[in-house]
């Protein structure tokens, strides 16, 4: 099986960065993806879809770095199905995509001009044993944990 996902968008806020407490990074934002065509009138329209994007390790650092709300980005990695129940008691599900690589593709600020990133590879994976993250100032942030068994 193949499972592969290639987006160029927007960015949809700032990356949100986390440590679990092995110490690896763990970073999430958002991305805009538009689509144009004509309707069947021969009306020009876009949709948009957003979906949300998870990286790691080093890749997190340099997404972090380099990348803010607004920024061009063309990400490809993995489709994931994250599954959760709501406080009411209904199952909720959402897609989103664990980012192997990126390239930025645009510069918002003089800061990304001259980075030297062009691309990077996602080099280290969550690990399972790692739940509970501590952030730089000690205070614990859980994260969920990536539930990678396939529903057959």
């Amino acid at each position: 099986m193949y499972n592969k996902v290639i987006l160029a968008g927007n960015l949809t806020r700032d990356i949100e960065i986390r440590y679990t407490q092995g110490g690896s990074v763990i970073g999430s934002t958002g991305i805009a993806v538009s689509r144009k065509f004509k309707s069947q009138t021969g009306e020009q329209k876009e949709e948009t879809t957003f979906v949300d994007l998870t990286f790691f390790g080093r890749t997190a650092e340099i997404a972090n770095q380099y990348l803010h709300k607004g920024g061009k980005v063309l990400v490809d990695g993995r489709l994931k199905l994250d599954q959760w129940t709501a406080q009411d008691g209904t199952k909720r599900s959402k897609h989103s995509v664990i980012v192997e690589n990126l390239q930025m593709i645009g510069c918002r600020d003089d800061t990304q001009t001259n980075s030297g990133y062009g691309n990077a590879k996602a080099e280290e994976q969550y690990d399972a044993e790692s739940r509970l993250a501590t952030a730089p100032n000690g205070a614990p942030v859980v994260l969920d944990e990536p539930n990678d068994e396939i529903p057959f």
